[in-house]
């Protein structure tokens, strides 16, 4: 089968490349020439682990190709699937304009029947102004299916081969088949392909993000209690995560939510939601919440010394997100860096992937580590702010001898309480007791 997709960013490139390597020729098409230039020569412009191995493979095979003609991209194809931004715009909505703008172009240019498939998130009733603005133009029949994607970043790659369901949204019995034909090979073991109606499929994606997001916030405002009752939000977490009714996962606690999906996801269905006249005051606490939360170890930070952040030289690791990923759209790290350097202490960073997405962002406003323990050099204290893996299980002799004081402030909860008692550190994390060195009392 031959597929173009529109878009090469996170969304486009995976899928794009999944595609390819189950046998369909896909051309990827955008605008953007120097992107196109790059991926041409063999190079990914994300990191997503997994990715490049498939890559460069059915780029070898000829199977996955890229361009900046949208007329060369879509010739003879079966699919086209739009996988293009939504950036939030000042209200929250999803911005539909590059959507919108391919699909006007899509209508002038389309020669036999094609599936255009809605693969970016989008608002509920998108389909139907996509296939009103292809229809302005089109002069042969085509079907306009909502398919969104659930692919968690960092894991993204076996998430697109190995779904535990498709969405699909359409009522077109000659659409259905085609997409079955396309999916057969990612659902062999039985997982679902789900069919539905186009405004179901669209309104499916955003309820999923944003449950998963309340479920985190949710977890977020258990841990405040925590600390306020001196209970363990760790305890309390196994406890509940063991009702299968509720599930274990997305309930570690945290600074919060980020990436380029939950924040969008949310604020357009609460925007949507006003549209309509409905106010889902769940989804506005939800979005209040989580932009306090990003910055719970700030005043931690300040009692520590004294609210006097001046000149203090505060380490940093983690920048992304979340790991796995160079992703640092609405990242707890930037708001905490953020927060820092307002009240005057500088900032050293270290991150395994993302460090080149913040020096464009932030230049030489904080200061960029090579390794890890680098940015350890001479400092006051510990900021952790993604669980990487590689923070897990460090060199705490190495930490305690380049730090100034042994101090820690960890946003993810990486360590075990009692470890760090019996190392000497003074730890605070989220929702659990704090953890200072034994004093030492004079002899009489």
């Amino acid at each position: 089968m031959k597929i173009a997709v529109i878009g090469t960013g996170y969304v486009g490139l995976v899928s794009g490349t999944c595609f390819a390597e189950t046998g369909n020729t896909v051309t990827c098409v955008d605008i953007d020439e120097t992107k196109v230039n790059k991926l041409k020569s063999g190079k990914l412009t994300i990191y997503e682990p997994g990715l490049e191995k498939l890559f460069l493979r059915n780029q070898k095979e000829g199977r996955l190709l890229f361009t900046t003609s949208l007329k060369e991209g879509i010739e003879d194809a079966q699919i086209i699937m739009l996988a293009l931004p939504t950036p939030p715009g000042e209200d929250g909505s999803a911005d539909l304009r590059y959507i919108l703008g391919v699909a006007d172009e899509l209508g002038k240019i389309l020669s036999a029947y094609t599936v255009i498939v809605d693969k970016s998130t989008v608002p509920v009733g998108t389909a139907e102004k996509v296939k009103a603005a292809v229809g302005k133009h089109a002069t042969v029949e085509f079907d306009v299916v909502s398919n969104p994607e659930f692919l968690r970043e960092g894991v993204a790659v076996e998430d697109f081969m190995k779904p535990n369901r498709v969405v699909i949204g359409t009522t077109s019995a000659r659409a259905k088949k085609i997409i079955d034909d396309l999916y057969l090979p990612f659902v062999r073991q039985g997982n679902p392909l789900i069919y539905m109606d186009e405004k179901s499929a669209e309104l499916t994606k955003y309820a999923a993000n944003s449950f998963l997001a309340t479920k985190i916030t949710f977890m977020n405002e258990i841990a405040q209690l925590c600390e306020l009752f001196d209970a363990d939000v760790d305890m309390v977490r196994r406890g509940l995560g063991s009702d299968d009714r509720i599930g274990k996962r997305f309930l570690f606690p945290g600074i919060g939510y980020g990436g380029s999906c939950f924040p969008k996801d949310v604020k357009a269905l609460a925007r949507s939601s006003s549209e309509v006249n409905y106010d889902f005051k769940i989804l506005d606490a939800v979005m209040e919440i989580n932009e306090k939360q990003k910055l719970h170890l700030i005043p931690k930070i300040k009692s520590y010394f004294k609210n006097d952040l001046q000149d203090k030289k505060i380490a940093v690791w983690g920048l992304a997100f979340k790991p796995n990923t160079d992703d640092i759209r609405e990242a707890p790290a930037l708001a905490i860096i953020d927060a820092l350097l307002k009240e005057g202490a500088t900032v050293a960073v270290y991150d395994p992937e993302a460090m080149d997405n913040v020096k464009v962002l932030l230049g030489n406003k904080i200061s960029f580590a090579e390794h890890q323990y680098d940015a350890l050099v001479n400092a006051d204290a510990l900021v952790i702010a993604t669980e990487w893996s590689e923070f897990r299980t460090p060199d705490f002799n190495n930490i305690s001898s380049l730090l100034k004081n042994k101090v820690i402030f960890d946003g993810r909860n990486l360590f075990d309480l009692s470890k760090m008692e019996e190392l000497g550190f003074h730890y605070e994390s989220v929702g659990r007791r704090v953890v200072k060195p034994p004093t030492t009392k004079k002899e009489d």
